[in-house]
């Protein structure tokens, strides 16, 4: 089924409060989805994708491959309905292995007619694997972007000194120590949605491989990284729009969204210069975007600045957020039964995450 893909919309009725009247909102998706293992079936001697290969333990063929990203474009094209006709005009992505499998994904015939670009950088992580952006060129002008890397090291210590310092989008590395754990970096990207400029930061923190506790203070220092970019922006602009996606590695009450990222749960708690989380919410709720022995956690994320939750909604601001989990993206059998549809020995999956968006709406 083809959308009208020139404008959409959607009534609003007694939504907002102080408003008893229906008005007319033009909306945007933006969205956020770890790939899992997203891996071509060529043997890199650069990345660690011996497994990903016909040969290797995957047993990752061409057919599987191929099946992987029809599986992904058709969740990317659907993410977002029925509120929305339209695909997500942005959508950050993980455990991506190089900029070729991207241009795989978007020439799928569901995302081909959307003409997404595509804003990716080949980052230290020991598996090979990346973050990235991709952005529907019709909605998003890109105007910069850089990858800031994440410095930490395996004797958890992160002193003052040896944070990055971001400022203008210059990095300068004030100290290097042997042990560095190599991961991913973080994509800032700046440009225009429509006529509003708006900036985006793209994660994938490090894991909790190795134990939750143990590797805290590596994704805290993920989240003090991220609050620094955030600042940097806001003194250029304070009331700059900043979005910051992705896999966290962390649910939103952990001390690396709370405390480093400084995110709120509630609009009502969100000072100015704040960052406001909406899937506390959801998880509070009991929802959840992966699964691990039974229980549920919202790694998947999307906060954003306080410039973004105003009650003015002649620019764009926020909606509301979901977690896509649709009937074909649940195991319906099996030991996994009702968790995420992830690859297997036998055949290609989507993914062990789903999917998060959230909404922008601008009144017209």
């Amino acid at each position: 089924m083809k959308f009208n893909r020139i404008c959409f919309y959607i009534i609003i009725i007694g939504i907002f409060q102080g408003y008893s009247q229906s008005k007319k909102y033009k909306i945007h998706t933006i969205a956020f989805y770890n790939f899992e293992n997203l891996y071509d079936t060529i043997n890199d001697e650069f990345t660690n994708d011996d497994e990903w290969t016909p040969n290797g333990a995957q047993n990752w063929t061409t057919e599987k491959y191929q099946q992987k990203l029809k599986n992904l474009a058709r969740v990317i094209s659907e993410i977002g309905t029925p509120e929305n006709s339209n695909s997500p005009v942005l959508i950050g992505g993980a455990e991506i292995e190089n900029r070729g499998v991207l241009e795989d994904l978007i020439k799928e015939p569901k995302l081909k007619e959307l003409d997404f670009g595509i804003i990716h950088f080949d980052s230290p992580d020991k598996r090979g694997i990346d973050v990235a952006l991709l952005y529907q060129k019709k909605y998003f002008r890109p105007t910069s972007f850089s990858n800031i890397p994440l410095i930490i090291y395996k004797n958890n210590i992160l002193k003052k000194e040896e944070i990055l310092d971001v400022e203008n989008e210059e990095i300068e590395v004030k100290k290097e120590i042997k042990n560095r754990v190599f991961t991913r970096d973080q994509l800032l990207v700046s440009g225009f949605l429509e006529d509003e400029e708006i900036h985006i930061i793209v994660n994938h923190w490090p894991s909790r491989s190795g134990g939750e506790k143990a590797t805290s203070l590596f994704r805290e220092a993920a989240g003090k990284l991220n609050r620094k970019i955030i600042d940097s922006l806001q003194q250029i602009n304070p009331q700059a729009k900043v979005l910051t996606m992705g896999d966290f590695n962390d649910g939103p009450l952990n001390n690396s969204i709370k405390l480093g990222l400084e995110a709120k749960g509630k609009k009502s708690e969100v000072k100015e210069f704040g960052t406001f989380n909406p899937f506390e919410e959801l998880e509070n709720k009991g929802l959840g975007t992966l699964a691990y022995r039974d229980s549920w956690s919202i790694f998947d994320q999307i906060i954003m600045t306080e410039s973004f939750i105003k009650s003015d909604f002649s620019t764009y601001q926020f909606w509301k957020a979901g977690i896509f989990n649709k009937p074909y993206l649940i195991q319906n059998s099996g030991k996994y039964k009702g968790y995420p549809l992830r690859n297997t020995l036998a055949e290609a999956g989507f993914s062990d995450h789903f999917p998060v968006y959230i909404y922008l709406i601008k009144e017209l």
